[in-house]
């Protein structure tokens, strides 16, 4: 881990050093410790937003780490078919190969590095699963899947999806060369990520190497959170201390610094962080297992159409 990496840093896009005058740093206002819980058909998931204020996540909803997990043969798993509506679902895989369909005709296989961006707008039906293959063999399965709201008005916006290949991401790399950045949607510095979205975001992947420090201009009417997927070391310039499975979220500014340990303290060499932040959009959430409307009489529509088969039928061929 991870897979999208360079031959040589340096000949990247380096991030600006922020304005020593100007710049504010952003303080950590919480850091929480993501629980463990079985996903789907089984699979192993942190719930990283788990016991965080949803104003402070505004707007994104709900994040899993999926793994990391080197399964047995016959040990992978995924989840069945079941409904969205009125959000995003975002799923990173780091390593490994999931296959996911809808009832729009979306889908695919990612692996390693590639992200699906699947927007269920006024409601989709989707599947998540390994490939035969990865359930015959096992093998090493790691990934993200994110939730991000959409506001009232793009609640029953059409569906979407997309395919972002890990070769689209853009790459950058601290001033100094020790950290690497995969921008996947949003910018940083000026620099773009490939996914289109409704809701404004930036979300990116970080490596910092042992004794690194990344400082990221960030947008001042966006929140922040960090979430360490592997490795220990600090964030914030007060240097509160992160590890494995834990969520930093941030208050005001417009400077996020983080740090990596000088050594290794579990499996990753490196400190692995999904850095991500959007602009809130700050109206009343109601959310119900694979819903996220505004109200409750919207959940229990959502409910009835779902029953009545008004939100997609399977199978559906997949898009060339």
């Amino acid at each position: 881990m991870p897979a999208v990496t360079v031959d040589d840093i340096l000949l990247l896009p380096r991030i600006s050093e922020p304005d020593a005058v100007l710049a504010k740093d952003r303080p950590v206002r919480t850091v929480t410790t993501a629980p463990s819980a079985l996903e789907g058909e089984g699979f192993p998931v942190r719930r990283a937003f788990a016991g965080v204020d949803l104003g402070a996540l505004d707007p994104f909803i709900h994040m899993d780490q999926m793994g990391e997990v080197d399964y047995a043969p016959g040990e992978p798993k995924g989840t069945p078919w079941h409904p969205h509506r009125g959000f995003e679902t975002v799923t990173y895989i780091i390593d490994g190969t999931f296959r996911h369909q809808d009832s729009n005709g979306g889908g695919g296989l990612i692996t390693n590095g590639d992200t699906q961006w699947m927007t269920a707008g006024g409601g989709i039906l989707h599947i998540e699963e390994p490939p035969e293959e990865l359930v015959r063999s096992g093998g090493l399965f790691h990934g993200f899947q994110l939730w991000v709201n959409l506001p009232s008005a793009m609640k029953m916006t059409a569906p979407r999806y997309q395919d972002i290949r890990a070769g689209q991401i853009a790459l950058l790399s601290s001033p100094d060369g020790g950290a690497l950045v995969r921008v996947i949607a949003g910018q940083v510095d000026g620099q773009a990520g490939p996914g289109v979205t409704h809701t404004p975001i930036t979300l990116l992947h970080a490596t910092l190497q042992p004794g690194a420090q990344l400082r990221l201009p960030w947008r001042a009417d966006f929140n922040a959170l960090g979430y360490v997927m592997a490795g220990s070391g600090t964030a914030g310039t007060d240097r509160r201390p992160v590890r494995t499975g834990q969520l930093a979220v941030f208050g005001p500014g417009d400077v996020l610094t983080f740090a990596a340990s000088s050594r290794a303290d579990g499996p990753s060499e490196s400190m692995e962080l999904l850095v991500l932040g959007g602009q809130p959009i700050r109206e009343p959430v109601a959310a119900y297992g694979p819903f996220v409307m505004n109200t409750r009489d919207e959940l229990v529509k959502a409910f009835e159409d779902y029953q009545a088969g008004r939100l997609g039928s399977i199978p559906a061929a997949s898009n060339p």
